[in-house]
């Protein structure tokens, strides 16, 4: 896949964390069941055109194998009662075969086995998509480019994301995937409840209302700095933080989700609360423990948070309607203890 510093694939977490976070990878498991992928009983809703950053894609009529590329659109379909027929392989935070945890549950819930995985890389495997006969390839967090959205609308109709790449609301996504499997009220319903949920949630944490906040990865001798168009910092304000301003006065502009900072200007990154994430607690004490990281009012000054572990680092980078609520305590419990 893509660029994505929890990156989720090359931009996600950094260059050398890079490749783990985002990458599909060799795939197995069996196809699901041909009853449990019939994504929709509303076939009057059909043809659909849906707009995105290629043009613009018609599906002609309810599609009954679905393909799923990138980030979150997986996730989407399932919540939406649809299994697809291939979805990507998720190095990071997935298990040994690149699933998962909150797929895997959800796809335990629905008595569904799990679909054929996609293999690894960076690249999109078009010759594996193709393989799966799809009706519909949905690609609405992800970092495809023209070409790719060529090559793949030559095997189905596809869906790419409504603006920059890697940069899709989980919101958005949802609501596409909805209109694109003929389950638009469904899904407007499913962001509704899910948005109930994460108020709810938050409800319980008002010290976080209002504070500032930064959200930093430092790996492999990279400082990385979440934008404000990041999917991940966008979840941030959903729970009632705000973006530090000084996020945006330094950004260099080199991504649309993400920038880097010399160790030299972390001092300037100010804000209520900073939030880095670390795959391991060696990670995470380590960062802290650096000369650079001394230097940044938050740490010395006990207002630093920190997400550990590669699942729950993946549950919200990007945040998707099903993982947005897994492992969500935890979550909040370290920004509170960061107030």
């Amino acid at each position: 896949m893509s660029p994505r510093p929890v990156l989720r694939g090359a931009a996600l977490l950094g260059p050398a964390l890079v490749a783990i976070v985002l990458v599909t990878s060799c795939g197995s498991g069996s196809d699901a069941p041909a009853d449990a992928a019939a994504p929709s009983e509303a076939g009057g809703a059909f043809p659909v055109t849906i707009e995105h950053a290629f043009g613009e894609t018609t599906i002609e009529e309810p599609p009954q194998d679905v393909v799923t590329w990138g980030f979150g659109s997986t996730d989407a379909a399932l919540a939406l009662g649809v299994v697809p027929v291939a979805i990507p392989f998720q190095e990071y935070g997935g298990d040994e075969d690149g699933v998962l945890p909150w797929i895997a549950e959800e796809l335990d819930a629905l008595g569904a086995e799990t679909p054929t995985v996609l293999p690894a890389g960076e690249e999109v495997p078009f010759e594996a998509i193709a393989a799966g006969q799809p009706d519909v390839i949905l690609a609405n967090y992800s970092g495809i480019t023209q070409e790719d959205h060529d090559k793949l609308t030559a095997i189905a109709p596809t869906v790419a994301y409504p603006g920059e790449a890697w940069t899709t609301p989980w919101r958005d996504v949802v609501t596409t995937v909805g209109q694109a499997l003929g389950k638009a009220e469904e899904a407007a319903d499913l962001v509704a409840e899910t948005d109930r949920a994460i108020a709810d949630t938050a409800a319980g944490h008002p010290e976080l209302q209002g504070k500032t906040v930064a959200a930093v990865w430092d790996t492999a001798g990279t400082f990385y700095v979440y934008e404000a168009a990041d999917s991940r910092v966008e979840f941030l304000t959903d729970l009632g933080l705000t973006v530090a301003p000084s996020v945006g006065e330094l950004s260099t502009g080199e991504s649309t989700f993400y920038y880097t900072l010399s160790y030299e200007r972390v001092p300037e990154l100010t804000s209520d609360i900073l939030l880095s994430y670390a795959s391991t607690q060696e990670e995470a004490d380590a960062f802290a423990a650096q000369p650079y990281a001394q230097t940044m009012e938050q740490v010395t000054g006990g207002h630093h948070a920190t997400l550990v572990g590669d699942e729950l680092i993946a549950a919200v980078s990007p945040p998707t309607v099903l993982s947005l609520t897994w492992g969500l305590d935890a979550y909040l419990d370290a920004l509170s203890a960061a107030v």
